[in-house]
């Protein structure tokens, strides 16, 4: 089975966030299933210099953009046997950044047919194009519209994963004739339009064979009108195509055994060692060196979504407690400038890091007792499953994928793996973290539930098992099988 992977971004060669962790990820756990997965994905100026000095040439055309004609180059990367195609062309992706230009909408529609038009130009077809998120999403739609009445496209199914609801790809209804050579049809019978505009992401829930998002929680989240940004009624009449699945993470990046960046190394049978690591941290950051402190780690985008409103709201209270919090990262200024505020009038007990540290996030994570994760929403989350590799306890409010991965601890079995609130509530989170506190006074139930949180499978092996057979499923293997199996019972 061939995967060709479309996204706008993949570790280790660029990432802004979650999908190119997946990215990274995904295509190496099914390679060691025996699929033949590969990523396409844009040649950006910024990509790793490392790679970019690494990279083979393989060819060029000419991509339509409307009545442009452009060039796109294809070059070729191996990264631990997947391979990488990267799609270039300068006036698109020799920039600064990755998003938020004035004409995303005409770079994605060039990368879109660039990545169907790389199909028709190489002598590798795959099965299944497997697209990520709306910059992606205009692939089915080229592919259901036009590419498909091609041979070689005929037999190609289209999956679409929905990594957050929230980005729908938004531009002007003038784009279908400007960048695509379409007329208006696709846009009044309403497979496009979205309030107004065309949205690349509708177009992809429509025309696309199977609908994935990152969570089974997440998946009938969205089919309501709380979660579903206007399009729920979308995806509850898609949803006999729609499908949650779980993320996993990338464990030999996540490996406290064997990670290069923190203090010292630990595992299950070695979780003594944790406590140098907290130590550590707290000589690095200046705060007390004290192991019987619980430490409660935050790394996090800081916006409304992550829940820093619930955080901000209790800090106050919370501060009150023998604790110690240590923040990492960035977003909204308000939020960075409430959290320095905090650091600067509670420095004996707050460290606040206004960054992206690669290096420091592991040290949190190694370091910390709990983890706060409180979202709003959160259609999967990684920060919790990377906590849990740790043998960090993650707090988290009970929503998508940080309901599905993270069992609250239940005091009569002595279950669990972190602990959980239900409402978007400040008295909920600081009532659940004062609990967690309490829990880890008890240091056998605490390291109970330790054990468990680094002994769950949360590794991109599993969630690959359960993406290979949706992709059998929607190239009809499984269906054929059972075909198969049925008739010759009907001879026993």
């Amino acid at each position: 089975m061939k995967i060709l992977f479309a996204a706008s971004e993949a570790h280790p060669l660029i990432k802004t966030g979650g999908l190119g962790d997946v990215i990274g990820a995904l295509p190496k756990a099914l390679k060691k299933l025996g699929i033949d997965a590969r990523v396409i994905m844009p040649k950006y100026k910024d990509i790793r210099k490392d790679i970019l000095d690494n990279l083979k040439y393989v060819k060029n055309f000419n991509v339509r953009v409307g009545w442009r004609n452009q060039y796109c180059g294809v070059f070729e990367y191996d990264h631990e046997g997947v391979k990488f195609y990267l799609l270039d062309n300068e006036y698109y992706f020799k920039r600064d950044g990755l998003y938020g230009y004035y004409d995303d909408g005409e770079k994605f529609a060039f990368f879109d047919r660039a990545v169907l038009e790389f199909i028709k130009n190489m002598d590798w077809v795959p099965d299944i194009i497997h697209c990520n998120d709306w910059q992606t999403g205009m692939i089915p739609v080229l592919h259901k519209l036009e590419y498909i009445k091609d041979e070689k496209f005929k037999n190609i199914k289209t999956v679409f994963s929905i990594h957050n609801l929230f980005f729908k790809g938004m531009f002007s209804k003038e784009v279908l004739p400007e960048l695509f050579g379409y007329d208006y049809e696709a846009f009044n019978n309403g497979s496009l339009e979205h309030y107004g505009a065309v949205s690349f992401l509708k177009g992809a829930i429509n025309y696309s064979d199977k609908v994935t998002t990152v969570s089974k929680t997440y998946s009938e989240e969205i089919k309501t009108e709380e979660y579903g940004e206007k399009l729920d009624g979308l995806l509850r009449y898609r949803g006999d195509s729609l499908e949650g699945i779980v993320n996993g993470i990338d464990y030999d990046e996540y490996n406290p055994l064997e990670d290069k960046y923190i203090y010292e190394n630990y595992d299950v049978n070695t979780l003594y060692k944790k406590a140098i690591n907290k130590m550590f941290l707290q000589e690095e950051l200046g705060l007390e060196v004290n192991e019987e402190i619980p430490m409660i780690g935050m790394v996090s985008r800081l916006t409304h979504q992550k829940g820093c409103d619930l955080i901000l709201n209790i800090l106050e209270e919370l501060l009150k407690e023998d604790l110690q919090i240590v923040v990492l990262g960035t977003g909204d200024c308000l939020y960075e400038a409430s959290f320095k505020d905090f650091e600067r009038r509670h420095r004996d007990k707050m460290s606040v890091n206004i960054k992206f540290s690669n290096e420091l996030a592991h040290k949190i994570y190694a370091a910390s007792d709990l983890f706060l994760m409180p979202s709003l929403f959160e259609p999967c989350g990684l920060g919790q499953l990377i906590a849990l590799r740790y043998g960090t306890l993650p707090i988290v409010r009970e929503t998508g994928g940080l309901k599905d991965t993270v069992i609250p601890y239940n005091k009569y079995t002595g279950e669990g793996k972190g602990f959980g609130f239900r409402n978007y509530r400040s008295d909920e989170l600081l009532m659940i973290t004062k609990y967690a506190l309490e829990v880890y006074r008890d240091k056998k139930a605490f390291e109970s539930l330790r054990v468990q949180a680094m002994n769950s499978d949360n590794s991109w092996e599993k969630s690959a098992k359960e993406y290979l057979r949706l992709y059998r499923e929607v190239i009809g293997e499984i269906i054929y099988k059972d075909i198969i199996e049925e008739f010759d019972k009907s001879f026993v």
